[in-house]
């Protein structure tokens, strides 16, 4: 706690020399299990995905005709909309 009070009083005062921390974009397929990564279409499939909220995902696919929506519900998926545009909203949980 007290290292990150130190980081941000000196970048405060020199922001040039304090080096920003890299912030790394998790894999295609972290917030996603296999059997739901599978039922849309595989990983070459998803072009973004974003946790909208604690029970939602947003996701954007190539090409959303290859979505299984039978399988996705297998999965654990509790409902799924699919949107114009490739947008795919998973509810994941009640």
């Amino acid at each position: 706690m007290l290292e990150k009070l130190q980081r941000a009083f000196w970048k405060a005062l020199t922001p040039d020399l304090v080096a920003e921390t890299a912030i790394v974009e998790p894999p295609a397929d972290a917030m996603l299990a296999p059997a739901v990564l599978s039922a849309l279409g595989g990983a070459s499939n998803l072009k973004s995905q974003q946790r909208v909220a604690l029970t939602r995902i947003r996701v954007q696919l190539q090409d959303p005709t290859r979505v299984d929506e039978v399988a996705l519900k297998a999965a654990g998926i509790a409902a799924v909309m699919v949107l114009a545009g490739g947008t795919v909203h998973l509810l994941t949980g009640l």
